[in-house]
This record gives C-alpha cells, sequence and structure tokens, in this order.
C-alpha cells in the first residue's frame, strides 16, 4: 500500500468520523427538549380530541331549541308557500299530492340544514358526510310521510290537505331535531364515523395485492 493511498483513506476515515460527530452534535439539550415538548403536546390534543365535550348548561339547551325552532318555522314558511303554490293557488299539482309536498320539503331541508349547522349547533363537522347523514334521515322519512301524507289526504278529503301537511311538518320536525342534535351535528360521533371510513379506506389499501 503506498503512501498515498494511506493518506487517502485517512482522511476519508477522519471525514466520516468528523460527519458523525457533527450529527450527534445537532442534537443538542435544547432540541431533545423541544422534541418531546412537541410529542407532548401532540398526545394531549388527541387526547382532547377523544375526550366526551361538556354538556351544554340548561340554558344553552333551552337557546338551542329555540334556535332551531326559528329556523325550523322558517323552513316551514318555506315549505308551506312552495306547496300552496303547486297545489292550491296555481292547481298545477293539485291531483298529486305527494308530487307538491316532496318539491316543497326538500327546498324546506336545504334551508334549515345550511342555517341549523351555521348557528344553531355551531358544527364544524364534515359537510359532505353531514349532508349524506340528512339525506339517510329523509330517505326513511319521506317514503313514510309522503305516502302516510297522502292516504290522510285522500281520507280527509282536498280541503284539508294543508292540514295533513302541517301535521306532516310537526312529526318532521321532532325527529329531525333529535336526529341533527345526537347524530348529523355531533362532532364527536361524527370523528368516529370518519374515522370508521378512514380504517376501512386503509384496510382496503393493504390488502390490495402489490402490483407488478
Amino acid at each position: 500500500m503506498t503512501e498515498n493511498t494511506q493518506n487517502q483513506i485517512d482522511k476519508e476515515v477522519a471525514a466520516s468520523a468528523a460527519a458523525e460527530a457533527e450529527s450527534v452534535e445537532t442534537v443538542t439539550p435544547e432540541t431533545a427538549t423541544e422534541i418531546v415538548a412537541e410529542a407532548q403536546t401532540a398526545e394531549q390534543t388527541e387526547a382532547q380530541t377523544d375526550e366526551k365535550p361538556a354538556p351544554l348548561s340548561k340554558k344553552k339547551q333551552f337557546i338551542q331549541i329555540l334556535k332551531f325552532t326559528a329556523f325550523s318555522i322558517s323552513a316551514g314558511v318555506i315549505q308551506l308557500l312552495s306547496f300552496s303554490i303547486l297545489y292550491d293557488w296555481t292547481k298545477w299539482l293539485q291531483n298529486s299530492w305527494w308530487a307538491a309536498y316532496l318539491i316543497s320539503i326538500v327546498l324546506s331541508v336545504i334551508w334549515n340544514f345550511t342555517f341549523n349547522r351555521k348557528f344553531t349547533f355551531a358544527s364544524a363537522a364534515n359537510v359532505p358526510l353531514a349532508m349524506a347523514l340528512v339525506t339517510v334521515y329523509y330517505c326513511m322519512f319521506i317514503p313514510v310521510s309522503v305516502f302516510g301524507g297522502d292516504a290522510l289526504e285522500e281520507l280527509w278529503g282536498e280541503k284539508l290537505g294543508i292540514v295533513v301537511t302541517v301535521l306532516m311538518m310537526i312529526i318532521n320536525f321532532v325527529t329531525e331535531f333529535l336526529w341533527d342534535k345526537f347524530l348529523v351535528f355531533n362532532d364527536r360521533v361524527m370523528k368516529k364515523i370518519e374515522g370508521l371510513f378512514k380504517r376501512k379506506k386503509k384496510d382496503g389499501k393493504s390488502d390490495e395485492p402489490p402490483q407488478a
């Protein structure tokens, strides 16, 4: 082995040792403290998201009900007006109570969902998922109210068609409030539902065969 070769090897070993020493020195006590603090903060944040939110006081619950009632009344006005226009005033759908009712309830749902989400429940829930759950509710409620209301309208007569609509609106008010409060605009429940979807999506990807 020549002297030049030996010198070259010594230089490479010295450079490697210097690089290792530099990487060790970069992790100072202050840096280590910051890393630990960040990890603790992340754990606390995750724990807080899993904690059950404090229950609302009776006063806040009462205000929440008042807000929901006010927006539901405004949505009811939209529903009644659109129903009356289609069923009574223009006579366009006088022979089809269910069609007039269906159109009017869709308009009121869009109005009610938008304002209750923002002002009544102040929910930061996933909007597409929340709207999907509202759709699930109405997929259950609308067939029952449409066919049940249509049967009542035939039984009581066309003159009481508006009374049947009001009755369906009262049932809708009570059941939708419970559905929204405890499911759709409950951020804790919504996070669990989102977690289930993410877990299923992750499991589905892990089950995919490796690409060649």
